[in-house]
């Protein structure tokens, strides 16, 4: 009995490792996935309370890769007039040495605010969306494992993809990210995390993430529409609906575009 009990032990080991080993591996080819040296767009968020009621916000967003390691992004709000002129900042660093950094130009009190981490697990602009979200992830920070292979159905019909449980390595990250854990909808045909489940660390609430409409530009997929959606139980609390239009994908854009001086002169 011992010997069997050891065997079965041991092969659910290895299932268990080849299982990290083929997730660790579908990340890494999400994460190497082109996504373009640079991205311009038009953007609609709009959000949606637990009652119904609708606002409606649009935004301009600019990113552009800075070297092999490193890709500056920025969001500038440009309606309805509480938000007219609010602009985002962030540099995205690859790599487990230096921690992204993000701005949030305040032009009512004409001031720059830099966001720390114990804030990035903060709602960005009342969104669903955390100051986290707005960043890339490294894999470093996280463990992998397949737990199944299936299809959802998606507006081309259905799509085969891999689901991947995500875990934070440490308490670190969860307390920056606010995540717990997450499930991740990879497809399998260009590697796009097209639907998530983010399970939070406070109030037992969950968050639910997907990719509505996804268009090619120039061999670049660019999700056109993704909603993200906050639950407690079967309730929901809040959901938000980023729409993005106008996509021009490796255009020039000039590295003085991303600066606190830039968010601080608006667009």
């Amino acid at each position: 009995m011992n010997k069997f009990l050891t065997l079965v032990v041991g092969l659910l080991f290895a299932i268990s490792v080849v299982a990290e080993n083929k997730a660790r591996d579908i990340m890494e080819k999400v994460d190497a996935r082109d996504d373009g040296t640079s991205m311009i767009s038009t953007m609609q968020m709009t959000l949606i309370d637990k009652k119904g009621k609708k606002r409606v916000r649009q935004l301009r967003t600019f990113a552009k890769d800075i070297g092999a390691n490193e890709e500056h992004k920025i969001i500038f709000f440009l309606s309805p007039s509480d938000v007219k002129n609010m602009a985002f900042l962030t540099y995205d660093y690859s790599g487990d040495d230096k921690d992204d950094d993000q701005w949030m130009y305040l032009p009512a009190l004409k001031k720059t605010k830099r966001i720390p981490a114990s804030d990035k697990d903060a709602a960005f602009m009342g969104s669903d969306f955390s100051y986290a979200d707005m960043t890339d992830k490294e894999l470093n920070d996280y463990s992998f494992k397949l737990v199944k292979e299936t299809s959802i159905k998606r507006k081309e019909g259905k799509v085969p993809v891999w689901v991947i449980e995500s875990t934070p390595i440490n308490q670190v990250i969860i307390d920056e990210t606010g995540y717990v854990k997450s499930t991740l909808y990879i497809r399998k045909d260009n590697y796009v995390l097209t639907r998530a489940k983010f399970y939070l660390k406070k109030s037992s609430r969950v968050k639910y993430m997907d990719v509505r409409k996804l268009e090619k530009f120039d061999g670049i997929w660019v999700a056109m529409q993704t909603t993200m959606t906050t639950k407690q139980g079967k309730k929901t609390l809040h959901k938000t609906i980023l729409t993005n239009s106008n996509v021009e994908v490796n255009k020039q854009i000039s590295s003085d575009m991303f600066s606190i001086r830039r968010i601080e002169k608006g667009l």
